[in-house]
């Protein structure tokens, strides 16, 4: 724990994954932001608190002071377009022509506003690959060398830490720190069937109806060549990733029963694979909104150890700056 509280806000903050992160660390939030009223009903629950709205209507200047900006951004199609015909007219093409209209454009304006010692952004893996790397190069240029920052970026697979194969990119960003040691993930495997509950309502159970057109489409596709369809998960192994798309069906993550049909993981369970607490058990909100926000949500385990990181970097650097301060001044008394 630390003795001043570092300062961060939680942008697009979801369900709050990144706040428990932050906060385990003692640091403090003093501004949050999201969209979603079923997230901001669950925000709300847990941290007693309601998150300002659309960010992309929030000045700057309104936002308080801050030491980390933490954002679970949504990766959207970056339009470059209109960037070229910019710079054949001669006007400025940095990052405010080139991300308008994207919601990176507003985590780049605060930082540019602010610029907060740090940063720590999430997005899927395919952020680095999307339109053919142009949307990662932007990216990096804008963090770099538009707003100065020594960046560090990795995809890391949570499956250490939660019986889930989830991979997510991390990108850790310092001001004036050009040196990050990433956390030492443990080398453990978990297993799907430490997050089980022992007596699950009968409705996660698929229906009659929904199997036979499950195992149907499965069958369709293998016979075309590909690997679409359900998943049966492995109870002594890692299921597969938990997306926002799972009320639909529940197809990609299915537990099977003996002698019956199998069934959908309870909102409880998906709590509990993502690496929440328990305060996250009992959802405030519908199976499906929950369905949705743990499949958008981060594993709070593996954050909690890059905010570790991250603050212990910070401090380690406050204390070098406060000890060359001290030297200094032995040297030169009078300066």
């Amino acid at each position: 724990m630390i003795n001043v509280p570092i300062r961060f806000i939680d942008l697009f903050a979801g369900i709050g994954g990144l706040r428990l992160a932050f906060e385990k660390q003692g640091c403090k939030c003093v501004f949050s932001s999201e969209i979603d009223s079923f997230a901001k009903k669950t925000y709300k629950y847990v941290f007693k608190e309601e998150p300002f709205g659309d960010i992309t209507k929030i000045e700057a200047n309104n936002i308080p002071y801050h030491d980390i900006l933490t954002a679970g951004f949504p990766c959207q199609p970056f339009s470059l377009a209109g960037v070229s015909k910019y710079i054949s007219l001669g006007h400025s093409h940095g990052f405010l022509h080139k991300t308008k209209g994207t919601l990176f454009f507003d985590i780049a304006r605060i930082l540019d506003y602010h610029k907060p010692k740090a940063f720590l952004l999430e997005n899927v893996k395919n952020l680095r690959s999307h339109d053919k790397g142009n949307t990662w190069h932007l990216i990096e240029n804008i963090l770099t060398k538009d707003l100065g920052y020594y960046i560090f970026p990795k995809i890391i697979d949570a499956k250490n830490l939660v019986p889930q194969h989830r991979e997510r990119i991390f990108i850790v960003g310092f001001k004036d720190i050009d040196t990050f040691f990433w956390p030492k993930i443990p080398n453990r495997t978990p297993k799907l069937s430490e997050i089980l509950d022992d007596s699950p309502d009968e409705k996660y159970t698929l229906s009659d109806h929904l199997w036979l057109y499950l195992k149907a489409y499965a069958e369709k596709h293998r016979r075309r060549g590909n690997g679409f369809g359900f998943g049966l998960a492995q109870i002594d192994g890692i299921s597969r990733t938990l997306s926002a798309r799972y009320h639909k069906d529940g197809s990609e993550i299915l537990i099977p029963q003996k002698g019956r049909n199998p069934r959908r993981l309870t909102p409880r369970e998906c709590a509990k694979l993502m690496g929440f607490p328990s305060i996250y058990w009992n959802p405030v909100v519908s199976d499906t909104q929950a369905y949705k926000q743990f499949g958008n949500a981060v594993v709070v385990p593996l954050v909690s150890l890059i905010a570790e990181s991250i603050v212990k970097s910070l401090l380690h650097h406050d204390r070098q700056q406060l000890i060359e301060g001290s030297t200094l001044k032995e040297v030169c008394p009078l300066g």
